[in-house]
């Protein structure tokens, strides 16, 4: 006996060994993995190891997760994200989980993130000989009439099992009986109904009562069983059954008719008279509770209607024994069944189910990343369970379905923009195939991250800053500002100037930046004379990794203040003082050129323009000045009473709004004309030699500061051209006028036109407010400015 044992438990684990194997390979070759384990087993108990069928270790598994995904209830199973085990999550009870059917197998599902990945996991659970064979009552009363002729069937109500397969009742055993024998029919899905056959006729006389005893086994080694009492009371007279008018009874009834709907009427006939051929209907003894909640049988007619819910969902076929029982003291009846089939109706909506990423979406992710994982379900059949999913919105996300039936993923279609858009609804609907179709939705909220794909901009481009010399040191004196569309750190900006020493164009080394805002600082006074325009590069770079920049241009130019005062070119002494002699003939007529005053501002515009006027004179109706050149005139001819030397102060002030002056001393000696002539000749020559060092120094200063002008017109003429803007630039200079040094410089910016302006200015034209009366508003024409 141990030694069958032995080779029946090695021959069960061969067969085990055999289809392990199988179902290994089976998963290899669909990527799906099937594991199996008995119902009962503890909690905590190894079902299989995923990690090693995956081909993965454990550091990898720790780094990118397990879990286990088993809709909204708790899962029966887990996975110990160190080692990649599943185990028995709770005790499992095959009977609670699958009822009665044949293969119990849990469907799972696996996923592993970074990058998302799912694997099918199928657990069967195998049956174990838990549960007994029970009938539904331990003692059956049967009343036969002794006129029952051999061949007479009587069912019997079947035992239970609630295992299944070989584990459920596999036969019946009749206690040993000369009248009766056992027939058991087999329904499939583990239904066998038993029927009391009698065989040989009975004798109510001879023996009243029959007491059987009915035994049901299941397949369990060793197996299990339950009994039934069965007591026969003999009967007599009713010798005709119920006879049915139909051989078969089979309906379609749709699913969720209401209550009350007919579904079918049977009728049965007794050749009997009386309450003998009287029939009633009743439902066999095999009906289960199902069935009996949801039909109602009519006594009297024989029409089933509907009592209950019917779904098809539920159950698509009832087959229910209908007796017809006369009314004789001994009862004959007759079964017939009656099946009926559930037609399916469009009534349930689909299903989603989302597995989605837990982190948000970078913004670079490539098309045809995928976002989530998404499965859909409809419990009804037919074209009513055909599901269609797709996204409802012009997103750029995509529904692309997968080799596993009912599951699509969703990848982007186009390149994202974080800056556009941040975030996305995404509505996934489900639509089934039915007549009248059924919809269901759900909304993913996809976020889209930043990386740093901005560069900071600038406000402008190029920067213009106009600024007064003499400024403080150290004081801000104009700022740049750049935004980066970018957010978090890939937003924030830091500013530096661009000092590229290997190159020509060097920034200036007595500015300075301020790196969190851009307000840039000058270290020193700017002086006009000496520097008028000045040109450099800020960096504008964003904190992202790897950061971006951009950079800008910067022209500032500087704006002259009156910090000049006028210099006397002629007259000076040989002591350098602004004093002179000048000898004319007494007979000179009105108008005659004494000696010409001139003078030099190292300003510009209204500050460099220069006016002398007469501050001290002998006799006012002998000479005169103009105010503009500097000449100095006889006014009348001399006459005798006239004093033969004459002093003439002249004041020499520019036009700034707080003028400056210098004052030049003219002596005016007259002589008569002989000592002219001679003295002519002698003083022609002097005065020939200061004439040219005056010339000489005039042309130096001249050529200076034209340079300075033509490189700083230049510059703007280049500034103005890079934009879109009307620009013309015209460097003017006073022909006629030699007095003083002027300068003038016209230009066009948008709708206005502008003139830094020398001692003349154009009719029409306006002074610009805060310009320091040295820029003028032309009017909105082009003209040529010319100075005679």
């Amino acid at each position: 006996m141990e030694q069958r044992r032995l080779g029946t438990r090695r021959t069960r684990t061969k067969w085990i060994v055999y289809i392990m194997a199988f179902v290994s390979f089976w998963s290899c070759a669909s990527a799906q993995f099937r594991y199996s384990i008995s119902e009962e087993v503890k909690e905590g108990t190894v079902v299989g190891n995923i990690a090693k069928d995956l081909g993965l270790d454990k550091s990898t598994l720790r780094e990118r997760g397990c879990r286990v995904v088993y809709g909204s209830t708790e899962p029966p199973f887990r996975v110990n994200q160190d080692d990649g085990i599943l185990y028995v999550n709770r005790k499992l009870d095959r009977e609670e989980v699958c009822d009665r059917s044949k293969v119990c197998v849990i469907d799972l599902k696996t996923v592993l993130e970074n990058p998302l990945e799912v694997h099918y996991v199928a657990v069967e659970i195998l049956d174990v000989n838990d549960h007994a064979p029970m009938f539904p009552e331990n003692e059956k009363m049967l009343e036969i009439f002794e006129s029952a002729l051999p061949g007479a069937r009587f069912q019997l109500q079947a035992a239970r099992d609630a295992d299944s397969g070989s584990l459920s009742i596999q036969q019946y055993k009749l206690s040993h009986n000369d009248h009766f024998r056992l027939e058991v029919k087999d329904r499939g899905e583990d239904r066998k109904t038993p029927s009391l056959v009698l065989q040989k006729s009975l004798d109510r006389e001879t023996v009243k009562t029959h007491v059987l005893l009915l035994t049901a086994f299941d397949g369990g080694k060793p197996p299990r069983s339950g009994n039934m009492t069965i007591i026969v009371e003999v009967s007599d007279v009713n010798d005709n059954p119920p006879v049915f008018t139909q051989d078969s009874y089979t309906v379609y009834l749709k699913e969720n008719s209401p209550i009350g709907t007919a579904v079918i009427q049977v009728n049965a006939t007794d050749l009997d008279e009386g309450s003998n051929g009287e029939v009633v209907y009743s439902f066999g003894n095999d009906v289960d509770t199902r069935a009996r909640e949801r039909f109602e049988l009519n006594p009297v007619t024989g029409e089933i209607t509907v009592a209950g819910n019917i779904d098809f969902e539920e159950s698509g076929r009832y087959e229910i024994d209908i007796q017809a029982s006369d009314k004789a003291a001994a009862t004959m009846t007759t079964d017939k069944t009656v099946i009926i089939n559930i037609v399916d109706v469009n009534d349930n909506t689909p299903e989603i189910e989302v597995t989605s990423f837990s982190r948000s979406l970078p913004e670079d992710s490539k098309p045809g990343t995928t976002v989530a994982l998404i499965s859909v379900k409809d419990s009804d059949s037919g074209l009513n369970g055909k599901v269609m999913c797709y996204i409802s919105q012009d997103f750029p996300f995509l529904l692309t379905p997968s080799l596993q039936n009912n599951m699509y993923s969703l990848v982007t279609k186009n390149l994202l923009d974080r800056e556009q858009q941040s975030q996305y609804d995404v509505i996934i609907v489900a639509k089934d195939a039915g007549e009248k179709p059924l919809s269901s939705d759900k909304t993913i909220n996809i976020v889209v991250s930043d990386v740093n794909d901005n560069s900071p901009e600038f406000s402008q481009s190029p920067y213009t800053f106009y600024i007064l010399e003499n400024n403080s040191p150290g004081v801000t004196f104009l700022s740049v500002t750049a935004s980066d569309r970018d957010e978090g750190s890939n937003a924030v900006i830091s500013y530096f100037i661009l000092r590229d020493r290997g190159g020509d164009n060097l920034p200036p080394s007595f500015i300075n930046i301020n790196s969190e805002n851009g307000d840039i600082l000058a270290l020193k006074s700017f002086d006009f004379e000496k520097l008028k325009t000045f040109q450099f590069q800020v960096v504008a770079t964003d904190s992202g990794s790897p950061s971006l920049s951009s950079n800008v241009t910067v022209n500032v130019f500087i704006l002259d203040q009156n910090d000049n005062a006028p210099v006397i070119l002629y007259p000076v002494s040989s002591n350098g003082s602004a004093e002179g002699v000048e000898e004319i003939p007494r007979n000179v007529n009105a108008g005659h050129l004494v000696t010409k005053v001139r003078a030099y501002d190292a300003d510009i515009g209204y500050n460099g323009w220069l006016l002398f006027s007469l501050q001290e004179v002998t006799d006012h109706s002998l000479f005169g000045l103009d105010r503009y050149t500097g000449q100095i005139r006889t006014l009348r001819s001399f006459t005798e009473t006239d004093e033969a030397e004459h002093k003439l102060v002249i004041l020499v002030k520019d036009n700034g709004n707080v003028s400056l002056s210098a004052t030049a001393t003219v002596i005016v000696k007259v002589v008569e004309p002989k000592e002219a002539f001679a003295a002519s000749d002698v003083k022609s020559a002097a005065k020939d030699d200061e004439d040219n060092n005056v010339t000489f120094y005039l042309m130096i200063t001249l050529g200076s500061v034209s340079v300075l002008f033509l490189i700083s017109i230049i510059v703007l003429i280049a500034m103005q051209c890079s934009k879109s803007t009307d620009y013309t630039s015209k460097y003017l200079q006073e022909t006629n006028y030699d007095g003083t040094l002027c300068h003038s410089i016209q230009y066009r910016s948008g709708d206005k036109r502008y003139m830094l302006v020398g001692p003349r200015m154009s009719i029409g034209s306006t002074i610009v407010p805060g310009s320091h009366a040295n820029t003028l508003v032309l009017p909105d024409r082009r003209i040529t400015s010319e100075v005679s």
